[in-house]
């Protein structure tokens, strides 16, 4: 099964590519990287940008599932979220042109399931992420670290799912 974690965003959107089997413990990373939009440019631009690079990675790597996290906003931010919104829309487009599902997952459940706490440090998450995929350093930037995150706890919670059957 492969997998493709994102962590939308307007300006820097993580994305993550992992590939697991159901049934066993470990987890590959294909690949980590980042979508990344011009600062300043008019938002139908950053959202075509994000959309563009989002259907690139979904073309290459044609995933099983898409899993994003979340759209969450603080009452002192709620343009963040409306902003969020607008990233999380083209990128369930690019899915759905490939006819691929995709997963929502709030922040909380992803920390939870990674590490046992859904209030986790980002240090702690990014060592659980290191762990799992073998890898030698902690993934950089914090938007990839995220994305792959939220790809691991679909796998996860597929695998649990599975199990229960």
């Amino acid at each position: 099964m492969k997998i493709l974690g994102i962590d939308p965003g307007l300006n820097t959107t993580g994305y993550g590519v992992i590939e697991g089997t159901v049934g066993t413990c470990g987890t590959t990373l294909l690949e980590g990287g980042v979508v990344r939009s011009v600062k300043d440019a008019a938002m139908a631009v950053k959202i075509k940008m994000i959309y563009d690079g989002v259907h690139e990675v979904i073309e290459q790597y044609r995933p099983d599932a898409v899993a994003i996290e979340s759209l969450y906003s603080h009452y002192d931010r709620p343009t963040t979220a409306i902003m969020m919104g607008h990233a999380r829309g083209v990128i369930c487009l690019a899915a759905a042109q490939f006819g691929i599902n995709v997963f929502p997952y709030a922040a909380t459940k992803v920390k939870k399931m990674l590490t046992g706490s859904g209030h986790a440090p980002k240090d702690q998450m990014q060592r659980a992420i290191a762990i799992e995929l073998a890898l030698k350093k902690f993934p950089e930037p914090a938007d990839v670290a995220d994305a792959l995150a939220i790809a691991l706890c679909h796998f996860h919670h597929n695998k649990i799912f599975t199990n229960q059957r």
